[in-house]
């Protein structure tokens, strides 16, 4: 196995911008207020990392398995996305959690914010052009930081304040939404 460390600075960064957990921070204060505090760190993480490797190794064939392409799996993560956004800024709910599962977390944590659609198919692209130690160090590295933040979560929580939370909820749902129109833009172009 060859370590290069260039190479897996790129690759992290690259997946780190993709992934945006920073960006995702409001909604992951949302999630933990939704599921009365709760807020599963760790499973969301190995679920996660879990989704990422698998998707590295298959995530082609696991596609073309169900018929789909790169571009409509990218679409469909869009608009899940999409309609994310709309939670954060209009404040109505499309994701209800169910008290009854002690995953409510995870979905839609793990995916499609951590390992979405933009996530898996940037993975299919640096497998292409990086090594696969790379890569997999990178995810890992990753990976590292979102258990970090998810884990601060409440405690960032605390330092935002009510009217912190509620501007950076506003923005951030609104940059969500333009990052998931122009993943369906993009996409339907491709596709």
């Amino acid at each position: 196995m060859e370590f290069n460390f260039k190479d897996i600075a790129s690759v992290s960064l690259i997946l780190f911008s993709v992934i945006d957990i920073l960006g995702s921070i409001p909604i992951i204060i949302d999630l933990r207020k939704k599921n009365n505090g709760e807020l599963k760190a760790l499973q969301a993480t190995i679920v996660s990392g879990i989704l990422m490797v698998a998707f590295l190794f298959l995530g082609q064939e696991i596609l073309s398995l169900f018929g789909l392409d790169v571009a409509s799996f990218a679409i469909a993560g869009g608009l899940i996305m999409f309609l994310l956004g709309l939670e954060m800024v209009l404040g109505i709910d499309f994701f209800k959690s169910d008290p009854e599962t002690s995953h409510s977390t995870v979905v839609p944590l793990a995916f499609p914010l951590i390992a979405g659609a933009g996530t898996m198919t940037t993975l299919i692209s640096l497998r292409a052009e990086y090594s696969q130690a790379s890569v997999l160090i990178s995810v890992l590295i990753n990976l590292i930081v979102i258990y970090a933040v998810l884990r601060a979560s409440k405690w960032i929580d605390k330092k935002l304040g009510a009217t912190g939370k509620a501007v950076l909820r506003k923005v951030f749902g609104i940059i969500l939404l333009a990052i998931s129109i122009k993943l369906i833009k993009t996409n339907i172009i491709l596709g």
